[in-house]
């Protein structure tokens, strides 16, 4: 059995993914706005992934006997400047979930709840991944420069090659 705080805040990182998927969707209509479809792509997948983080939280809850309870979804941002821009939000946010990832990391450790503590430990390799991959992004960006057509062309088509691939945990379970 589960305890209600670590079902709680598994339950509050399923909408911080849900949540994660909607802003990359909103970034990726920003990027398919601006005939940016390498970039476009890119964010697509990052959505398809967050998606999948989600799905994978609600099979461990259900695993082990908790609850999963859905809650709202808030609106994200979708007026944006500059690709700079953007990619800047890209990497605070995936900090921000890092951050939250953590929380529940030290809640099970805490709790001496090995189970989660095992189970988390996938996220914050993910996470990981993640941010480096951001950090990465950005300071592409950023050495490019927004005004050099041929370096945004070449970033796009980088970005563009990016395919879907199933997280580990769910190719095992669905």
């Amino acid at each position: 059995m589960v305890s209600e705080k670590i079902e709680q805040l598994l339950n509050d990182q399923i909408q911080k993914e849900l949540y994660s998927a909607y802003l990359y969707l909103s970034f990726e209509a920003y990027f398919t706005s601006r005939n940016l479809n390498g970039f476009a792509n890119w964010f697509k997948i990052q959505a398809m992934e967050e998606r999948d983080h989600a799905r994978i939280l609600i099979n461990y809850l259900n695993l082990i006997g908790g609850r999963v309870k859905l809650q709202p979804i808030q609106a994200p941002e979708w007026d944006f400047n500059s690709i700079e821009e953007v990619l800047t939000k890209s990497l605070e946010h995936e900090q921000y979930v890092t951050r939250s990832i953590y929380t529940i990391a030290d809640q099970a450790i805490e709790e001496r709840d090995h189970k989660t503590s095992s189970f988390i430990k996938w996220f914050i390799d993910e996470q990981a991944e993640e941010e480096d991959t951001a950090e990465q992004n950005l300071s592409n960006i950023r050495l490019i420069g927004e005004n050099d057509g041929k370096g945004i062309f070449m970033l796009d088509a980088e970005m563009g090659a990016r395919v879907y691939t199933v997280p580990s945990p769910l190719a095992t379970n669905e």
